[in-house]
């Protein structure tokens, strides 16, 4: 079996494959199955400084064989509540742990921050969701994507990265002012704006009209953005967008990424997809020959 052993941001991973953030990521419970299906770190959904309801149903619309748009509104438990599944899954699992954050301002960052920040192994900032008021605000811009790196840096006591989406004039823009503001790696990307229309209602699906692309639809745009991001920064990339085989993971390594993030195939495989992910890279390396994954990470920018 090929090695898939991976260093991110100071943390040795067994696989390189990362729970994506809003899946399987708002309990200690859900966190665990997770970790039980093999992903190599864990990241969970977005928190806010207090508890959020969401969008009321109906929130998903199934694309089938192209993925989903959702409109969840990003529910959470809040801060306070989270932190306490937080200490739970740390007494279940070894599993390294990603703290998303999200908010409308830079100091709702910052009181989430200041509470869970450092009950991870990581922190992820959430600059980019397209499916609240606000949400995109701090992804679309390079001062404000600086301003809330810098000071969650200040705060927290472990690495911290940004989580960017692909609806802006050049992401990789962004993703090197956060770079330069101390960001230890880029995420990229978070789900795409998207619409459905009911043809007999004549009217949007979607309670919140608007929802997020996500699934095999929104990959060839992900690696757009990878690629783009691997040429103007040195931190790693979590490449994340449609991946549900080897082979797309793979795709995202040559592109530029150090991990790969599973999200919407986990609806359809279940858990377990990060096994079946890590199982079919493994035998897609040792077809090729790659001994390691820094082997392949970025070979689509070479010749």
């Amino acid at each position: 079996m090929a090695n898939l052993q991976i260093n991110l941001c100071g943390l040795t991973l067994k696989n390189p494959t990362v729970l994506a953030s809003g899946i399987l990521g708002d309990s200690a419970n859900a966190l665990k199955r997770a970790a039980d299906g093999g992903a190599g770190i864990l990241t969970t959904k977005s928190i806010t400084p207090e508890k959020k309801e969401g969008h009321k149903p109906p929130n998903i619309v199934s694309l089938k064989e192209l993925g989903m748009i959702n409109a969840m509104g990003l529910p959470n438990p809040g801060a306070e509540n989270f932190s306490k599944e937080i200490e739970i899954f740390r007494k279940q699992s070894e599993t390294p742990l990603i703290v998303s954050i999200a908010g409308k301002t830079v100091n709702d960052y910052l009181k989430v921050a200041e509470k869970i920040g450092n009950l991870g192994n990581v922190v992820e900032l959430n600059l980019s969701c397209p499916n609240i008021e606000h949400g995109m605000e701090f992804g679309q811009s390079t001062e404000l994507a600086s301003e809330v790196t810098k000071k969650v840096k200040e705060i927290v006591n472990v690495p911290v990265g940004v989580k960017l989406g692909p609806n802006v004039g050049k992401i990789e823009e962004i993703a090197a002012s956060c770079e330069k503001a101390g960001a230890d790696f880029i995420t990229a990307i978070n789900t795409m704006p998207a619409l459905a229309i009911d043809l007999e209602k004549e009217k949007p699906i979607l309670t919140n009209k608007t929802g997020g692309l996500s699934g095999p639809a929104l990959k060839p745009i992900a690696l757009a953005c990878v690629y783009k991001i691997y040429k103007t920064v040195k931190i790693p990339i979590i490449g994340l967008g449609g991946i549900s085989s080897g082979k797309d993971a793979a795709e995202f390594f040559m592109a530029g990424a150090s991990a790969v993030g599973i999200g919407t195939v986990i609806y359809t495989k279940g858990p377990n997809s990060f096994k079946i992910v890590c199982n079919e890279l493994s035998e897609f390396m040792q077809e090729k020959g790659y001994a390691n994954l820094n082997e392949m990470i970025g070979l689509a920018h070479k010749g």
